[in-house]
């Protein structure tokens, strides 16, 4: 079961039951998720999925704020403290090795993990959880074949497209091949008629 909520700024968040859901989680991640988890604790993996032309860096601060303090509040220890780091980075940066446990991440690049502080504010969680919902990890896989059927119909529609603009760029070279040819030959007869009229001249 994938627990889904709106945060500030209309944002969509989601978190996964277990460790074994989240080892699916990870898996079908967007590229436009963003990955959450209280620092150096064991805690629930939360996404927030961002919007067209967001970022990391661009991110509403609010927006942070709100799922920082949701991923402190599923934490059995983070939870009873006053103040946590939370550390998030884009899922892509999320890396699987051989030996890591079930539910357990490393980073690809260390550069793109962020930290922030959070002190316990029960009023955000509140919030929050009043816009809980519960979906399947099968609805929940369906948004990550959705974005791979639209990913692959893009992909075809710019190969269609680059390869219509190389057959008109061959059609253009071999039109203005074609031109060039004909004013070389124009060219050509211009010179002779000149020759055949100087040549007349001397007979004069």
């Amino acid at each position: 079961m994938v627990f889904t909520y709106l945060i500030r700024g209309d944002y969509l968040v989601y978190v996964g039951i277990d460790k074994y859901e989240n080892e699916e989680l990870i898996k079908y991640a967007l590229p436009n998720d963003l990955w959450f988890h209280v620092d150096s604790e064991s805690s629930a993996h939360v996404y927030l999925r961002m919007k067209d032309g967001d970022t990391i860096e661009t991110l509403p601060d609010e927006a942070l704020e709100d799922c920082c303090q949701l991923v402190k509040s599923r934490s059995i220890k983070g939870c009873k403290l006053r103040s946590v780091n939370i550390v998030y980075t884009p899922a892509s940066n999320l890396k699987k090795t051989n030996g890591m446990d079930i539910g357990q991440v490393g980073f690809h690049q260390e550069k793109l993990r962020k930290l922030r502080k959070v002190i316990k504010d029960n009023s955000i969680v509140n919030r929050i959880e009043k816009t809980k919902q519960e979906k399947t990890l099968e609805e929940h896989k369906k948004d990550w074949f959705d974005y791979q059927k639209e990913l692959k119909s893009l992909r075809a529609k710019e190969y269609q497209e680059r390869k219509q603009k190389e057959a008109e760029d061959i059609r253009r070279t071999k039109e203005q091949q074609r031109i060039s040819s004909y004013a070389d030959v124009f060219e050509h007869m211009d010179e002779e008629n000149e020759n055949n009229d100087n040549n007349s001249d001397d007979f004069m």
